[in-house]
């Protein structure tokens, strides 16, 4: 059985970036000068670019290891709760407690 392929997001955010926003590229050099792109720098790039939506959904977002990781390292840096951590994050409280069980424990 043929590995999952990421979609290369550095590629599809440049081609958004120079066709329809150039004006932003400065903003976004940073993050699209990174080897890998984690789904933070992914949420960053739609920020910058689209800006925020209240409409956005959480549902569909889907992390790695390497994402869930950073989010809980992030977490003990800065002394946060789970309902802290999930609001700064828009996640629920049951997934960061979900997370915490899987990884720390």
């Amino acid at each position: 059985m043929e590995k999952y392929k990421q979609p290369d997001f550095k590629q599809i955010y440049k081609d958004i970036i120079t066709r329809k926003y150039p004006d932003k590229y400065d903003l976004c050099e940073y993050l699209l000068s990174k080897n890998e792109l984690l789904a933070l720098d992914i949420l960053k790039l739609n920020t910058i670019i689209f800006g925020t939506s209240e409409k956005y959904s959480s549902q569909y977002r889907s992390y790695k290891k390497t994402d869930i990781l950073k989010i809980l390292d992030y977490q003990k840096e800065n002394m946060l709760n789970n309902t802290q951590l999930a609001l700064h994050f828009k996640l629920s409280r049951n997934t960061i407690t979900k997370w915490r069980k899987i990884f720390l424990m």
